[in-house]
C-alpha cells in the first residue's frame, strides 16, 4: 500500500490584492520551502515573441528571469507558483538554486488563511507610459507599500539604468 501524498500547504482562490492567490492551508514554518516555480524555459527573446498570457491586460506577467539570463514562462506548462502575489513587505521569498530551479520560501513563519506573497521587483526596459505605470500600480496594502510592482532605480543612477 501506498502511502498518502502529504497536503499541500497551499490553495488557489480568488484574491483581493490581485486576480488569484495563493493561501496557505496551515501554518509553514519560516524557511520551508513551498513549490517550485515551473513553466517553459526560454530566453528573453523567444518568451516574448509567444502570444499574452492575458490579452485583456498586456502587463500581467508569468515571466520569471533567472540570473542567466533565461525566463521560466509559467504560462506554458506552469504551475500553481504562478498565482502567488506581489507583496512590498512579502512572507515569501523566490530562491534561485545552482541547477536553476526557483523555489519559493517562507521569509517566516505564516498561518493558515494568509496570503502568500514575494516580492516581484520587476524591471521594465525602456520608457514607461503612465498606462504601464497604472497597470503596475501595487495593491498589497502592506503599511510601507511602495505603490509598484516594479523594482525602483535610485534617483541618482536613473539616467544610467541599463537599456539592454
Amino acid at each position: 500500500m501506498a502511502s498518502a501524498r502529504p497536503k499541500r500547504s497551499y490553495t488557489v482562490r480568488s484574491s483581493a490584492t490581485h486576480g488569484r492567490g495563493a493561501f496557505a492551508t496551515r501554518t509553514i514554518r519560516k524557511g520551508a520551502r513551498i513549490i517550485e516555480y515551473r513553466g517553459a524555459r526560454s530566453s528573453w527573446d523567444v518568451a516574448s515573441e509567444r502570444p499574452l498570457s492575458d490579452p485583456a491586460d498586456p502587463y500581467h506577467t508569468l515571466l520569471f528571469e533567472l540570473s542567466d539570463g533565461t525566463v521560466i514562462d509559467a504560462g506554458l506548462r506552469g504551475n500553481a507558483a504562478r498565482w502567488i502575489n506581489h507583496g512590498c513587505q512579502p512572507n515569501c521569498e523566490a530562491i534561485e538554486y545552482d541547477d536553476g530551479r526557483v523555489f519559493i520560501h517562507a521569509r517566516r513563519t505564516i498561518r493558515a488563511g494568509e496570503e502568500l506573497a514575494y516580492d516581484y521587483r520587476l524591471s521594465f526596459v525602456g520608457p514607461i507610459t503612465r498606462k504601464a505605470r497604472e497597470a503596475l500600480t501595487c495593491r498589497c496594502g502592506a503599511k510601507r507599500c511602495r505603490g509598484t510592482l516594479l523594482l525602483k532605480v535610485p534617483a541618482k543612477t536613473k539616467r544610467r539604468a541599463r537599456q539592454s
